[in-house]
């Protein structure tokens, strides 16, 4: 009998075990959105790595942290950037039997299709000069908004994707082009929800507060910071019910909505800021960091 061939079987089952290891631990790169508008936040994910990965997206440089996939990274678009194609690019570093190498892909923009509307407000609150005891107070807000986004970049404090803070009618998405009293334009970095005085409001996700104050133009105000370099912001508020520092879970009561700052009406706005810009939450809401479906989403109203 020829037994000669049986003599290269442990060669040939390491071959194929190094090309079923070699097929496993080939970086794979995916976005979210596969789609995205001006405004949106991104969710870079690469996955099959031990080490940390550098990027970017168009020119915004990337930030990756740990997943127990691979790693991701979270930044957002510009609202004033131009539909079409944007270009990823991420560096793999060399790793067992991968060799160092870039992984290229493309987010495609489409154009955004603000709305537009015109509010009246209080008088005050669009004058070119205020008063010196308001300028005062504004900048002093200023200072503090500014503090509370400093902080140090570290990997997500949040294990759930994103929920809403409340469940009711949009009555402004992210994105309106606004004209105040007939003269002051804007535009509108946040999503208002309806709520009556005193309906309560809870934290999106998990994080720190890092500011709780009553300031000018967003009255009672919570921010939170979920790691990531990722924030979420409740203005308006009747009421708030946590401190700085404080440490909230998703769900976790933060305040009640008012009427307090710069308002036509008790509402919501809801914030979410990003790598320093103001993104979509809507759009939040749709990423999947973890692997599971996403909260539904509320349907706003159509006017």
């Amino acid at each position: 009998m020829h037994i000669a061939p049986l003599r290269r079987l442990p060669f040939l089952l390491l071959a194929l075990g190094l090309s079923a290891l070699a097929a496993e631990e080939r970086p794979l790169l995916s976005l979210q959105p596969a789609m995205a508008r001006p405004g949106d936040p991104v969710l870079i994910t690469v996955r099959g790595l031990t080490q940390v990965p550098t990027g970017t997206l168009g020119e915004r440089p990337l930030r990756f942290y740990p997943t127990r996939e691979g790693f991701q990274a979270l930044t957002g678009l510009p609202v004033e950037l131009t539909p079409g194609p944007v270009p990823v690019k991420v560096s793999v570093p060399a790793q067992g039997l991968i060799k160092p190498k870039e992984l290229a892909g493309t987010l495609d923009v489409v154009a955004a299709g603000w709305p537009s509307r015109t509010l009246k407000v209080a008088n005050k609150f669009t004058v070119k000069k205020p008063e010196p005891e308001v300028q005062a107070r504004m900048e002093a807000d200023k200072a503090a908004f500014a503090a509370a986004f400093a902080q140090s970049f570290v990997a997500p404090t949040f294990k759930d994707n994103f929920a809403w803070p409340r469940q009711d009618t949009i009555t402004a998405p992210y994105g309106d082009l606004r004209t105040y009293n007939g003269k002051k334009q804007s535009q509108h970095y946040g999503t208002d929800i309806r709520g009556a005085t005193g309906t309560p409001v809870y934290a999106a996700n998990a994080g720190t507060v890092v500011m709780s104050r009553d300031a000018y133009a967003s009255g009672n105000t919570v921010l939170v910071h979920h790691g990531a370099g990722l924030y979420t912001a409740y203005f308006h508020l009747s009421a708030t019910g946590v401190k700085d520092g404080e440490r909230v879970e998703r769900g976790q009561l933060l305040g009640k909505v008012g009427a307090t700052g710069r308002v036509t009406g008790p509402h919501l706005h809801w914030g979410v800021k990003v790598d320093d810009m103001w993104v979509d939450g809507e759009t939040l809401l749709k990423l999947d960091f973890t692997g599971e479906p996403a909260p539904a989403v509320t349907q706003r109203d159509k006017e």
